[in-house]
């Protein structure tokens, strides 16, 4: 019996052409090959429009021979005389001309045969213009309608061929028709094609049964039986990670955890007391969501998302001090120092009074970074350890195993993105019963996004931006239509100056190619990059730019430079300057993106903004207009017009509305990047499914894990659909589902 799991040799039989299924496309079982699906179709019984045309690009057409002749000529090289077919083939649009060389008067003659005016096939090779004539080099076909083998590996006949013609993602030294021979074959013979898919699930959701994907998806009718097997394909894979998913949240409900219900309340109604603004509608209710959550016996876990300056530090700040309140602990875990030391300082600011200890009816608040000596953490480390200090914030360091806390209650993960799931799962680990954990994150995150990759997460979100938060204007600055633009940007930074405020400019490199850390230093869009006057430019590094502005536009002002490879103290020490007014211009990487607050700063000039995304560019100028005083984004670019970077730097001025960004920088990513270079597991799991394209699809089946799980938490009832969930949760994608 040939099933799924056959090695895909017993389908290949003796095949010349083995050794390329197995090692150039990859395809090692029957069911690889199977799930090897087109990449599209052309219609058979039509002539194929070609329009457009462009040298170079490689066409796949169904076409009629015109004529075809055989013509002697003489081999320059040898002298000796040689035969060819000059064979036209007729579109809906232009006449293709193909030309054939033969060694033999004879294998000319057989060619010119089989390919005899009238007869109709698919025909692929690159289109080239010769003498006013478009011709169609190196090409290769299968012909409709005709019996017996091609003599030649670029001719193969079909008796029967169906309205729509599959082209397969193919490997050098295969076609398309080499791929579609080994399926039919493959399709005949396979046994026992397990249903993944529950029939009762498949009923109510309109999804066929897995023959009929099978054989729609390889040799489709029309259009519609092409949608519905890939609906099959799609729902299948959404359904198993939703089942996976929903089993992680079921099980972290089924989890111990020690209740925080706030206690007698008296440091967080202290703290509400001494705030000089009302707490937005969001901040409330979120707020609500957040106690509701840390007041039950099993861990909180939940994603909190929100636009730049929307509040999500003080809503985490105010479930630190309720938890604090229940007499444990809270950690702040942030992906850099520069961000840690943030943190530290605007809370303990927040705090005021309030931070002075439990002795003054407030709490002690203790920063730990990797840069600290160790006795700068001597006493921090003595005081988590022994409870006094009930909120600590931190970077990596926070997850050595000498650092311990007496009892963590509460675990804030700041910029999920920028952390492996280890280090999150080891500070998760070092409380003594599972605690709370809420993740912010100031990239907001499409729906389905959240439902798949934080899919064990319950997701609350930040709209509203505070009282006082005052309108950015964002502009295109153009360097390469308009080079004086770029003067007039450096002018007006130095008038904003003059005003009184403070300027930040930012760079993609440090110096020379030298990147910041955390950075990859490729674009995460396929723009084609490598053409056009922004390729010949080199990119913006910060020590040449503030060499460059002091000695030229902004000489006499006040510079600094902020960037990781600085001493973390020099960094702090920097940060600290700009916060005091001390600097006019800081010159930085993209260390400033989130969490910095200078409300005197208003004026944000990003250089190679092309380089940056969509929503990074959305966290960058959030740094500005943050004291009530009107913010001024400048994104300096060669990027040429009509140009995908240049799209989406217009996105990113045309609307200041960060969820909608995200959803046009999500749409643009290559799609290896939808989900993030860091969960490249996920990436190797999702096959069929896009998380943006597939959104309906995304919602249906987890209404349908819910349901299932709900019935038969065990899936006794399905075992297919149960082994095909465990098979998900022991791969290395299921590690980052557990741990994120």
């Amino acid at each position: 019996m040939i099933s799924l799991d056959s090695p895909v040799a017993v389908v290949l039989g003796d095949s010349k052409k083995a050794k390329k299924f197995t090692d150039g496309l990859g395809l090692r079982t029957v069911g690889d090959l199977l799930r090897h699906f087109p990449r599209r179709y052309v219609e058979t019984g039509t002539l194929t429009k070609v329009e457009d045309l462009q040298p170079g690009q490689m066409l796949a057409v169904v076409g009629e021979i015109e004529k075809s002749e055989v013509k002697t000529h003489q081999d320059r090289r040898t002298g000796k005389p040689m035969s060819r077919v000059e064979t036209w083939l007729r579109t809906d649009g232009p006449r293709l001309q193909m030309t054939f060389f033969a060694r033999h008067t004879g294998s000319a003659h057989w060619r010119a045969g089989k390919l005899a005016p009238g007869q109709v096939g698919l025909f692929l090779g690159q289109a080239k213009q010769f003498n006013n004539q478009w011709q169609l080099t190196h090409p290769s076909m299968v012909l409709f309608g005709a019996s017996g083998e091609g003599g030649d590996d670029d001719i193969a006949t079909v008796e029967a061929i169906g309205d729509l013609y599959p082209i397969y993602p193919l490997t050098k030294g295969l076609e398309s028709w080499d791929v579609a021979r080994v399926v039919t074959f493959a399709r005949s013979v396979v046994d026992g094609l397990p249903e993944v898919v529950p029939a009762a699930v498949r009923e109510q959701y309109d999804v066929v049964d897995a023959r009929t994907a099978l054989d729609w998806v390889h040799a489709p009718e029309d259009e519609r039986q092409v949608a519905r097997a890939h609906r099959h394909y799609r729902f299948e894979e959404a359904l198993v990670t939703q089942l996976v998913l929903a089993r992680r949240r079921r099980a972290v409900r089924e989890l111990g955890a020690q209740a925080r219900d706030g206690g007698d309340g008296a440091l967080l109604a202290a703290f509400d007391e001494r705030l000089p603004f009302e707490l937005t509608a969001g901040q409330r209710e979120v707020g609500e969501q957040v106690a509701a959550d840390l007041a039950r016996s099993h861990p909180m876990n939940r994603l909190l998302q929100g636009e730049v300056g929307s509040g999500k530090t003080l809503v985490a700040l105010r479930a630190m001090l309720r938890v604090v309140d229940s007499g444990g602990q809270a950690a702040l875990l942030a992906p850099t120092e520069v961000l840690a030391q943030q943190h530290h300082r605007s809370i303990t600011a927040m705090l005021g009074d309030l931070a002075g200890g439990a002795l003054l009816g407030g709490t002690t608040v203790e920063l730990l970074t990797g840069s600290m000596t160790k006795t700068q953490r001597t006493g921090p480390m003595s005081r988590l350890a022994s409870g006094e200090a009930g909120i600590v914030v931190g970077t990596h360091a926070l997850l050595e195993d000498k650092v311990q806390l007496a009892d963590l209650g509460l675990v804030v993960v700041d910029e999920q993105h920028r952390f492996g799931v280890e280090q999150r799962a080891a500070l998760t680990d070092k409380a003594g019963s599972p605690p709370h954990v809420l993740v912010m994150t100031a990239t907001p995150i499409p729906r389905t996004v959240a439902m798949t990759v934080f899919g064990d997460l319950e997701v609350s979100s930040l709209r509203e931006l505070p009282a006082g938060r005052a309108e950015i204007q964002t502009n295109v600055v153009n360097v390469v239509d308009h080079p004086s633009w770029l003067d007039r940007a450096w002018q007006r930074v130095r008038e904003e100056v003059e005003a009184g405020h403070q300027v930040y400019v930012v760079c993609p490199r440090i110096s020379g190619d030298e990147i910041e850390q955390g950075a990859t230093g490729e674009p995460a869009y396929d723009d084609g990059e490598g053409e056009g006057p922004a390729a010949a430019r080199p990119l913006a590094a910060v020590e040449d730019v503030v060499t460059m502005l002091a000695d030229g536009p902004l000489a006499g002002l006040r510079l600094a430079v902020l960037h990781g490879r600085l001493h973390p103290d020099v960094k702090d020490a920097t940060m600290r300057a700009f916060g005091l007014g001390e600097v006019d211009v800081l010159v930085s990487t993209t260390v400033i993106e989130v969490g910095v607050d200078v409300p005197n700063a208003t004026v944000m000039v990003i250089l190679d903004a092309d380089r940056f995304g969509v929503s990074q560019l959305h966290q960058l100028r959030g740094r500005v207009g943050r004291g009530g005083l009107p913010g001024l984004c400048l994104l300096v670019s060669a990027a040429p017009w009509l140009s995908p970077a240049r799209d989406r730097l217009d996105a990113v001025a045309a609307t200041t509305d960060g969820f909608e960004l995200s959803r046009v920088d999500l749409e643009q990513r290559r799609e290896g990047d939808v989900l993030g270079r860091s969960q490249s597991g996920w990436r190797s799991t999702l096959q069929n499914l896009r998380v943006l394209r597939d959104e309906e699809t995304i919602v249906q089946a987890r209404e349908a894990a819910e349901a299932l799980l709900e019935a038969d938490p065990d899936l006794a009832a399905t075992p297919v659909l149960r082994d095909a969930v465990a098979d998900l949760e022991a791969s290395a994608a299921a590690d980052f589902v557990e741990k994120s």
